[in-house]
């Protein structure tokens, strides 16, 4: 199966955001990508983070008809017939205070095939840096997987990457390919963003993409980009260090069952 990538440098107006997503698949389809994965936050790059409040959608076990955001990412898998991972959005939740940061994933039909959200929350201060997500974040509570057509997918958000316990958890049964759509900050992707994704690819012997934003913001914000496709045995497929784009690359089964069948790894685990 051929997957995409997309990279984006997000602004905050949301609908300017959703216009570059939708031309984004249009253009992975176009290329014959069957799947394609947007980064975190895609849709709103605020200049603060209230804005994540102002505009959260309802959940959509809780409201069908969700809200923009969900509707362009199922209008866009239905009429390009392919799978979207759509990075995260912000979704309501209990406390009127704060939302989940959600990640949804829709068939080519324009159904909702899964829903994550963020289990581990962001926070950072070297002195001159500081970020805590978990001002307005609430976090999720549970690992999920999809199947994508043939593909078991393990669902992560950037953060999430530096937690090796979450992709073990969704190794029963083993995922085909990991998802993890990002918004790192500059800083800490470039000491650890690759170094982390191809840990674990090399682990869980799984096809990791990586869809990131690449650049600086509207609101000052700078991400490290760097969006890549990795395989089970942890060479980088396709790489885009900055800017508006994507990456392509074929997730080949027979590579997987090599890898996995010439170093068992998998098989030898001891615990979890």
């Amino acid at each position: 199966m051929k997957i995409a990538a997309l990279q984006m440098v997000s602004t905050p107006d949301v609908t300017r955001n959703l216009d570059c997503a939708r031309r984004l698949i249009a253009q992975a389809a176009a290329q014959g990508a069957q799947l394609a994965a947007l980064p975190e936050y895609f849709c709103l790059m605020g200049r603060d983070d209230s804005a994540k409040l102002d505009r959260a959608e309802p959940a959509p076990e809780c409201d069908a008809d969700g809200g923009p955001i969900q509707r362009m990412l199922a209008d866009a898998a239905r009429e390009h017939g392919v799978w979207v991972i759509g990075g995260t959005l912000p979704l309501r939740c209990d406390d009127p205070q704060r939302v989940r940061n959600s990640n949804l994933v829709f068939a080519p039909d324009g159904r909702l095939a899964a829903h994550y959200d963020k289990m581990h929350l962001f926070r950072y201060d070297n002195g001159r840096e500081r970020y805590d997500e978990g001002r307005v974040l609430e976090a999720g509570t549970a690992p999920v997987a999809v199947q994508c057509g043939t593909l078991r997918v393990g669902l992560s958000v950037c953060y999430d990457l530096r937690f090796p316990e979450l992709y073990r958890a969704l190794m029963n049964p083993p995922c085909d390919l990991i998802a993890v759509p990002s918004a790192f900050t500059h800083t800490t992707g470039r000491a650890h963003w690759e170094l982390l994704l191809r840990a674990r690819a090399v682990e869980n012997q799984a096809y990791v993409i990586a869809p990131a934003q690449g650049g600086t913001h509207e609101n000052g914000r700078r991400t490290w980009g760097h969006s890549m496709i990795i395989d089970p045995w942890g060479d980088v497929l396709g790489v885009l260090p900055e800017g508006e784009g994507m990456v392509l690359a074929e997730v080949d089964a027979q590579r997987l069952a090599a890898v996995r069948r010439e170093l068992p790894a998998l098989e030898h685990r001891r615990l979890g």
